[in-house]
């Protein structure tokens, strides 16, 4: 009986968690669609099969939704390995583990982290210790440039900041299927390799 209820209303009674991340799923894929923030709440429902009531027992306020969004995908690079790549003492070898993270992040989720961090919407709510994961990792990557590169403080954030929109943009062409994995990994490499070799300075 409650199953045949269920099915007639189209709204199974799912676990917390089970329903927290439908809600998500459905906002990660709504950002790449409208490409900012706040999201449309009556469309975030019907993506997720769920009232708008409802989207806010789970998430208060869009920057709690966004910042869940976020936090999401942070823990699944970190999960990947992304300290530990951010940590290789080669600048090389941290720049290319940690484009590849990146790269397989975007191409399975979109640029939703980017989206998020840049949004006007996030200014000065971001959730702290994601804005601390990621100053750590960038911080990491900025000491190997200045020293490997001999580049300025300033210089190294630009470079990096560059940088790493070969792996985002790969990854959205690897998510809307004009690239194969294989091949956006491959060219990430090649395109990281490169940029970092014609930036380092001429022994002697």
């Amino acid at each position: 009986m409650n199953s045949a209820r269920a099915q007639t209303t189209g709204r199974a009674r799912l676990p917390p968690e089970v329903r927290r991340a439908q809600i998500l799923d459905a906002a990660e894929a709504l950002l790449q669609v409208h490409g900012g923030l706040p999201l449309p709440l009556d469309e975030l429902g019907r993506a997720a099969g769920i009232s708008k009531a409802l989207i806010y027992a789970y998430f208060p306020d869009q920057h709690a939704l966004a910042n869940a969004v976020l936090s999401r995908r942070m823990e699944a690079m970190m999960a990947a390995g992304l300290a530990q790549a951010a940590a290789e003492p080669d600048l090389t070898a941290a720049a290319l583990a940690c484009a590849d993270l990146y790269f397989r992040d975007v191409a399975a989720a979109g640029p939703v982290v980017h989206i998020v961090l840049r949004d006007p919407f996030m200014a000065g709510r971001v959730d702290a210790e994601t804005e601390r994961q990621r100053d750590r990792i960038s911080r990491r990557l900025a000491r190997a440039a200045r020293r490997d590169l001999r580049l300025s403080a300033k210089e190294a954030v630009a470079a990096l900041s560059l940088m790493t929109t070969i792996p985002e943009e790969a990854g959205r062409m690897a998510k809307a299927g004009d690239l194969s994995l294989e091949r956006g990994r491959e060219l990430t490499a090649r395109l990281i390799g490169s940029s970092l070799r014609a930036l380092s300075p001429e022994d002697g």
